[in-house]
C-alpha cells in the first residue's frame, strides 16, 4: 500500500555509479531500480537490499514515453517521488547515431520532462552526461536553445540531429551529452517552480562495464592515451561520482540547480590546453 510520507528514489540506469549515489542518498527511502535489463536491475536490488536499503525493480526503456510514463506510476506508488538518478545510456562502442541520439538525447529529455511532472517539493534529480559533451566545439546560441528548449516529441527532427549530418557515433554521443546538460539547465527553470532542482554531471572516465567495454574497443588506445595524459593520471571510481551525486541531491547542494559538474581528473582541461591538445 503506498504511504504518503515515503520518500522514493528512482534510479534509472541500474549500472554502478547510479548505485553509488543511490547508496548515499537513500537510507530510510524506497529505492525502485529501474534497468532497460531486468537482471541488470535485480542484481543491482540484490546489492543493495543486502545493505539495508528497501528496494523494488522494473524494466524501463527510456526511449519509450509508454515505459517511462509506466515507471513513474510505479514509482508513484510507493510515495512521492524526492530523487531521480538518472544513469541510462549507450557509449560510442555500443550503438550507432541513430540508437545515440534516441536513448541518449530523447531519453533523457523524456525522464526530465515527465519526472519533472511529479517530483516533490524539496527533491532533485541528477543526469549522468559526460566529459565528451565538453569535448564538442561550441555550438551557436540558436543551437544550444534548440536542443535546451525544443519539445521533446520534435526533438529528432531538429535538422542539425540529421543522421546525414551526424554520422558518426563519437559525434552523435558528444551531441548528446551537450544536450544533456543544456536541456538541464532548461528543465531548472521548470523544476524550480515545483520547489525541486536538477543538474547533470559529466564524468570522465570511470571503471565500469561499460567503460571497460571502451577500454576493450576501438577506442581503448585513445582511453588509456587520456589517463595517462591527464592531471589525475588514473581513471576515476563510481564512488566518486556518487559523492558529487550525494552533494548534488543532498542539503549542502541546496543552492544549486541547472548546473553541469565536470570531473574527469583534468582530462578535458588537457584537451583544450594542455598535452592531449589534438595535434
Amino acid at each position: 500500500m503506498k504511504n504518503t510520507q515515503t520518500k522514493v528514489i528512482v534510479v534509472i540506469g541500474a549500472g554502478l555509479i547510479g548505485q553509488a549515489i543511490a547508496r548515499r542518498v537513500s537510507a530510510g527511502k524506497h529505492v525502485v531500480l529501474a534497468d532497460l535489463r531486468q537482471e541488470n536491475a535485480d542484481t543491482a536490488a540484490k546489492i543493495l537490499s543486502d545493505a539495508g536499503f528497501d528496494v523494488s525493480t522494473t524494466k524501463v526503456d527510456v526511449s519509450s514515453r509508454a515505459s517511462v510514463q509506466a515507471l513513474v506510476e510505479s514509482a508513484k506508488s510507493f510515495g512521492e517521488i524526492s530523487g531521480v538518478i538518472h544513469a541510462a545510456g549507450v557509449s560510442p562502442s555500443q550503438a550507432s547515431p541513430e540508437t545515440i541520439l534516441k536513448v541518449d538525447l530523447y531519453g533523457t529529455a523524456l525522464v526530465l520532462e515527465e519526472f519533472g511532472n511529479v517530483i516533490a517539493s524539496g527533491g532533485a534529480g541528477v543526469v549522468i552526461a559526460s566529459m565528451s559533451g565538453h569535448r564538442l566545439p561550441a555550438l551557436s546560441a540558436d543551437q544550444n536553445a534548440l536542443l535546451a528548449t525544443t519539445p521533446v516529441e520534435k526533438l529528432l527532427a531538429l535538422p542539425m540531429l540529421q543522421l546525414d549530418k551526424v554520422t558518426d557515433p563519437l559525434n552523435a554521443y558528444q551531441i548528446s551529452k551537450r544536450g544533456n546538460s543544456l536541456r538541464v539547465m532548461a528543465q531548472a527553470v521548470r523544476w524550480g517552480k515545483r520547489g525541486a532542482r536538477v543538474n547533470t554531471i559529466s564524468p570522465g572516465i570511470i571503471i565500469t562495464p561499460l567503460a571497460n567495454d571502451e577500454l576493450k574497443g576501438p577506442r581503448g588506445a585513445g582511453y588509456r592515451h587520456m589517463m595517462e595524459g591527464c592531471a589525475a593520471g588514473r581513471a576515476g571510481t563510481p564512488d566518486e561520482v556518487g559523492t558529487v551525486g550525494a552533494l548534488l541531491m543532498g542539503a549542502d547542494g541546496a543552492f544549486i540547480t541547472g548546473s553541469d559538474f565536470l570531473m574527469d581528473g583534468g582530462v578535458t582541461a588537457a584537451y583544450w590546453f594542455g598535452d592531449l591538445a589534438p595535434k
